[in-house]
């Protein structure tokens, strides 16, 4: 095993369990999110059910009807 197969376990692990991308890019050390994004960005969350329901919310309050 090497030690960059230890980080990219790490990076699964921390993004599986919910923490956002740019707390995983301060720890692992990279200089900018889009790094993340590039190796790491198939494993962000997927399921975006509570921000369209918020976004829903805020268009319905802006505009009823």
């Amino acid at each position: 095993m090497r030690f960059q197969d230890l980080r990219h376990t790490y990076a699964s692990l921390v993004l599986a369990a919910g923490f956002k991308p740019y707390e995983a890019r301060r720890w692992m050390g990279h200089a900018s999110v889009s790094m993340n994004d590039t190796i790491y960005g198939h494993l962000y969350p997927t399921d975006y059910d509570d921000q369209i329901a918020r976004f829903e919310a805020l268009v319905a309050a802006r505009w009823p009807g």
